[in-house]
């Protein structure tokens, strides 16, 4: 696996002092060109380790003026920005702040609260995450639903990480990206657990579902390539859960050939964040 530009499609960014220099330090350290940002912090992990377990939620609302301010002046857009979100929407840079720079703001939405906040904010950020495992809402719910139409309005991708019980599971994904063909889903941490191969055959055959690879097994990347195809496989590290090294190594035990990778670690990524490749 020759060495060619990564972009994280998903990291962490609490509201504390330092972090942004933390995050892009790391980045540096690894060679990481760009990176997705979500908001942390929303939940401890001791509450949220009991809650994959127990079930629960909170009703937190995630800092995602701390992302926003973070990712602004972090770099200028590509030559080639501008062109339509992934599936469809208005151009990417379009109202934008820091839309193109290196790193990239993602909306954490409570489903607790109305869509109207992420609605009156969307144009500042590039894609939603929502989150089972956080607020405790379905992926099956209205609310949920109504989050998304926003990003179908405004072209952005969508991320979540889905869970072993009713109404999270890959399953239940798979019926929401149905509802919504022309937006583009990506679930994160390789699926449920470690080695969840049950994901790959649910979403195989739905063109508009990525896998992004964080937490899985190497078996599990392999087999993604492989029944996926590696346009619909994207890089991402979970950090500071997930030291980004870590993850990187993951694909060079791999020996993944370089045309792949490069698919995986930017392509796919610029695409989904409707980006035409630098």
């Amino acid at each position: 696996m020759t060495r060619q530009p990564v972009l994280d499609f998903h990291v962490r960014l609490a509201p504390r002092p330092g972090a942004a220099e933390r995050l892009l330090a790391a980045m540096d350290g690894c060679g990481l060109a760009r990176a997705v940002v979500c908001a942390g912090g929303t939940i401890d992990l001791d509450t949220l380790a009991r809650q994959l377990v127990a079930g629960g939620h909170v009703e937190t609302d995630a800092d995602n003026d701390a992302v926003l301010a973070a990712c602004a002046g972090t770099g200028g857009p590509p030559a080639s920005e501008g062109v339509a979100g992934g599936n469809g929407g208005p151009p990417a840079s379009e109202g934008v702040a820091g839309g193109g720079g290196r790193l990239v703001p993602f909306w954490f939405a409570n489903p607790h609260r109305p869509p109207e906040a992420y609605r009156a904010r969307a144009a500042e950020f590039r894609g939603l995450e929502i989150s089972p495992a956080v607020h405790g809402v379905a992926l099956t719910d209205p609310r949920v639903a109504a989050l998304v139409e926003v990003a179908a309005e405004r072209g952005h991708p969508v991320y979540t990480v889905c869970l072993a019980r009713p109404g999270a599971g890959v399953a239940d994904l798979v019926t929401l990206a149905r509802r919504f063909p022309r937006t583009d889903f990506v679930l994160g941490h390789s699926g449920i657990g470690n080695i969840d191969f049950h994901a790959l055959a649910l979403i195989r055959d739905e063109p508009n579902i990525a896998l992004e690879t964080s937490g899985g097994y190497t078996c599990v990347a392999a087999a993604a390539i492989d029944r996926l195809g590696a346009a619909r496989v994207v890089f991402g590290s979970e950090y500071p859960l997930q030291h980004p090294a870590v993850e990187l190594a993951k694909f060079e035990a791999l020996g993944t050939p370089p045309e792949q990778w490069r698919q995986i670690a930017w392509e796919n990524a610029h695409r989904l964040l409707g980006e035409e490749k630098p």
